[in-house]
């Protein structure tokens, strides 16, 4: 198995001092940026294995001038709470030779970067945490960080990356007896197989998943499992089956983000039935209710999406150029689906040529980071278009009838009810 932990080979923690490549050097995310570069150097002293080994004076020294950065960083950034807060932390542990101390701060710093998009970064959080503290942390917080380090691996596609992580994070957790986190680290390795493309395997391994979970009453893993297994149903054509299961999810779910999530999955869902109105209304309780990068991109491109399907070329543009405007916090999945969809709506107005090139770019995005599964989505609704142009040159277009079974009108239903007490 690939080593999860792998030292980085470049300069410690470079990836926050990219930023400067992109903004001015005195903009807000650009001095959080050094700052975060400046604790996690001072962090590294703390490592057991640090060469030279460090002094008490030296670490008081770098301490005092991290600090002080940190401390001129001044309110108001949620970054810059993380950085002095993980600054103090930083003393203690050093006083008291226990780094299991860094471990909330860290591990809630790194969590706050994924929401934000900065996967990369998040991830260096992640690998500095185990490396300082190695076996030195509690259980918890070692199958918390493999975890976490499998999440946002997978979220950039290095898969060898992920599936390392999960695997030591299920080696841990059967360890400890924690048969939640082992259930946790099966739903990752089986995210992994549904992007890479194999979902029939993938659809067998989150029922399995899903009967675990009921029979071990873990709730939490049971939304997950219902989320996955909705979603991969619905990339299967199967979206009648897959709504109720996603539903499920919605309600089991504890956590908002998570929540709206699973309804934007849900709309797409509905989407492909022509149900709509159903899936706008979800999309937009998204819109209303989120404000992180993954769940707010996702859900405009889908209401660009709905907006095509409706003909609506207005709003079809209007729901483009904000996609646009996010495109750089976008994960090279998601910016693969926005090209997509761009590419379906522009051949709905009949823009077959433009359809054909956006096509052709989403393509390239998902050969490039080896999204199997959306390669060959893509690569169908490319071949099917000239056959499209020429449906819709013979005037042979014509609108489909919403279809769903009584589950899925039992969920357009609630999704309605949802908007009304929001307005």
């Amino acid at each position: 198995m690939a080593d999860a932990v792998a030292r980085p080979t470049t300069l410690p923690h470079a990836v926050f001092l990219e930023r400067a490549t992109l903004q001015l050097s005195t903009s807000p995310p650009v001095r959080l940026g050094q700052g975060a570069f400046l604790v996690l150097r001072l962090l590294d002293l703390l490592a057991s294995d640090h060469e030279p080994p460090v002094t008490d004076d030296a670490f008081r020294y770098q301490w005092a001038a991290t600090e002080r950065y940190c401390r001129e960083l001044g309110v108001g950034f949620p970054e810059a709470a993380h950085l002095q807060g993980l600054v103090r932390t930083a003393r203690d542990a050093h006083s008291s030779a226990d780094v299991r101390l860094l471990a909330p701060g860290l591990l809630a710093y790194a969590h706050a970067l994924e929401d934000d998009g900065h996967y990369d970064e998040a991830a260096d959080i992640v690998l500095t945490l185990l490396r300082i503290g190695d076996t030195r942390l509690s259980m918890t917080d070692r199958i918390a960080a493999q975890l976490r380090l499998g999440r946002v691996r997978r979220k950039v596609m290095r898969w060898g990356e992920a599936e390392a992580a999960y695997a030591e994070g299920g080696r841990l957790s059967r360890e400890a007896g924690d048969g939640y986190s082992a259930l946790l680290s099966r739903l990752g390795h089986v995210n992994v197989v549904q992007f890479r493309g194999n979902l029939a395997d993938a659809e067998s391994q989150y029922r399995g998943i899903l009967t675990d979970a009921r029979t071990g009453a873990y709730e939490e893993a049971e939304a997950r499992a219902e989320h996955g297994l909705g979603s991969v149903l619905a990339l299967r054509g199967q979206a009648d089956e897959a709504v109720p299961h996603l539903w499920r999810a919605y309600e089991r779910y504890h956590d908002d983000s998570s929540r709206l999530r699973t309804l934007h999955d849900l709309a797409q869902a509905l989407l492909t039935m022509g149900q709509v109105q159903s899936a706008e209304r979800a999309l937009l309780e998204v819109i209303r209710r989120d404000s992180r990068p993954d769940n707010v991109n996702n859900a405009l491109i889908e209401l660009m999406n709905c907006a095509s399907y409706r003909r609506d070329r207005v709003g079809f543009e209007r729901w483009r150029e904000r996609c646009e405007a996010n495109s750089t916090t976008m994960a090279p999945n998601m910016r693969a689906d926005f090209l997509l969809k761009t590419g379906v709506g522009l051949a709905r107005f009949g823009l077959f040529d433009r359809a054909q090139s956006m096509m052709e770019n989403a393509l390239e995005v998902a050969d490039q980071n080896q999204l199997h599964g959306l390669e060959f989505k893509i690569e169908r609704i490319k071949n099917g278009l000239r056959d499209c142009e020429a449906e819709v040159k013979a005037g042979q277009y014509a609108a489909t009838e919403p279809v769903g079974s009584e589950e899925v009108r039992e969920v357009s239903a609630s999704l309605a009810e949802l908007a009304q007490s929001a307005v």
